[in-house]
Order: structure tokens, then sequence, then C-alpha cells
């Protein structure tokens, strides 16, 4: 049986991960800093991306981000590991871009894992690295 503590962490994460995505579909780079750890590292080689600290990946989300016309996250199915105030977590990502072409609105789909180790912060749970696998992409 789950305890009390265990139910709040398994609850306090999965809303840190969902955070994570209406932060980033409402580009809204500095709500970052309430859900990484501030010396996080952040992997988003696998799908095209960079691989740094929350320093440089903000700034180049801001640059890749407004390629496309519209995105959404879906982050779910999070597999938890929570020992004490560490815990790792492999979650499912859907990833729907629409991007404006000269014959009409293109939408690529990216399907991939975000996998994250996490630590508990005084003021909650922190992503302290997150690493993009691939899955598909669909639609390029």
């Amino acid at each position: 049986m789950l305890s009390l503590q265990n139910l709040s962490d398994r609850i306090e994460i999965q809303d840190l991960l969902t955070r994570y995505c209406h932060a980033i579909d409402q580009r809204n780079w500095d709500a970052l800093d309430d859900i990484f750890t501030p010396d996080a590292h952040i992997d988003y080689t696998a799908t095209g991306g960079i691989a740094g600290q929350l320093t440089e990946i903000k700034p180049f989300l801001e640059s890749a981000i407004p390629l496309f016309k519209s995105i959404q996250h879906f982050v779910t199915n999070p597999l938890l590991e929570i020992d004490g105030d560490r815990a790792t977590a492999r979650s499912l990502l859907l990833n729907p871009c629409t991007m404006a072409r000269e014959n009409g609105d293109h939408t690529l789909f990216i399907g991939a894992w975000y996998v994250d180790e996490l630590m508990r912060q005084p003021d909650g749970w922190r992503i302290s690295s997150r690493r993009q696998e691939k899955s598909f992409f669909h639609n390029q």
C-alpha cells in the first residue's frame, strides 16, 4: 500500500510534468525556473534540439518554438520510482506541431519519451535531468 507521502509525491510530480507542458505550449520560458533545478541538464537532441543547462535551453526554446504556429505537449503514463527526496520518471510524449506553409497548415507529430531525474527541493519537486528518447516522427 502506498503511504500518504508517496501519494502526495506522485501527485506533485505529475503536476510538475503537466506544468512543463503548459509552460512550453504557452511559451512561458520563465515558468521553467519553477520546473527545473537551476543546474538541470536537459537533452532534446533525440528530436533535433540541443543539450545543455537551463540557461542555454531557454534561449533555444525561445528561438525554436516560434517556427511553429501552434504546439501541444501531451505527457502521459508516467512510470515513477520515488526514493526519499529523489525520483525518476519515464513519460510518454505526443507533440503535434503545426507550421504555416504556402499551401496551408502542416502538422508534424512527434512521439517520444521523457526520461527524468527529479529532486525534492524546499519548495517542491523539480526536474534535475531530462532526456528525450525518440519514438517516431509522423508527417514530416
